[in-house]
């Protein structure tokens, strides 16, 4: 079996690409879990990388569930209350947690139907870029179930609660152009323009000195649940840190010298 989660590394951005064409990139397999989990925690080791683009192979991002699996009850749809209840806890929230956590910022490049847990997956990216075939359904509702990886807390935090309560309680679809109205994403391109614009926008955000890019993602994350005070004393303390790195200090030399900056994440 060809490897479920494809890792592409370039300079200082890499590119994950869910390798399940013929199953439209579904999100039902531990090997799929698995591959994001190690993907994350290679990444979060690995002080080289500056920004992941993740994106679907074929002509969908992700149909989310395997809706096959879920009519026969198997995989991850398997078994009884209690032991579906450990197969969700243990198979495809491995996903929000691991993506959530990447220290890096994250791009979701996408390129068709993100359906289901799939356009929870882009929620789970810090930015969307859509290509114009790209298509977005929190449609779980549709099947007689849940968002059960998350996306109720995701979907409210990008779209706002009005507009995740109107594509929750429908199901229904929402093209690129709407997306892009309602914030879900913040381009629309040519499909065949899409990877090009997210690595270009990749690259602008890997030109900036790496501590500064995952310190400042940090604070983001941190800031959608934490108190004011709280976030300020954590923003005195991490600002504290980035004043004395050596990329700080390249930064202003070359904010003075009007040339580019060459950091080296020390």
């Amino acid at each position: 079996m060809s490897e479920p989660l494809i890792y592409e590394q370039n300079d200082a951005i890499v590119t994950l690409t869910i390798n399940r064409p013929e199953e439209r990139n579904a999100l039902s397999d531990d090997l799929l879990f698995d591959a994001f989990m190690d993907a994350a925690d290679r990444i979060n080791k690995d002080n080289s990388v500056r920004c992941v683009i993740l994106t679907g192979k074929g002509k969908a991002f992700s149909a989310g569930g395997n809706v096959k699996h879920l009519r026969d009850k198997e995989g991850l749809f398997a078994g009884i209350p209690v032991e579906l209840r450990q197969g969700y806890r243990h198979g495809i929230q491995k996903i929000p947690l691991a993506f959530y956590n990447l220290e890096v910022p994250t791009i979701a490049a996408v390129n068709g139907p993100a359906i289901g847990a799939g356009c929870d997956l882009t929620c789970m990216c810090d930015i969307r870029i859509a290509g114009k075939s790209a298509v977005f359904a929190e449609s779980f509702v549709k099947l007689g179930i849940i968002p059960g990886d998350g996306g109720a807390w995701f979907l409210p935090r990008t779209v706002g609660r009005s507009r995740a309560a109107e594509m929750t309680f429908t199901g229904d679809a929402i093209d690129a152009d709407t997306a892009l109205e309602w914030g879900l994403v913040s381009q629309v391109v040519e499909d065949a323009d899409l990877l090009t614009a997210a690595n270009e926008l990749a690259q602008r955000i890997a030109k900036n000195p790496p501590h500064a890019l995952r310190l400042s993602k940090k604070l983001m994350r941190e800031g959608e649940h934490m108190r004011l005070d709280s976030l300020l004393e954590m923003s005195a303390s991490m600002q504290a840190l980035a004043h004395y790195t050596e990329d700080h200090s390249e930064a202003v030399n070359a904010f003075f010298e009007k040339r580019p900056g060459v950091f080296k994440g020390k």
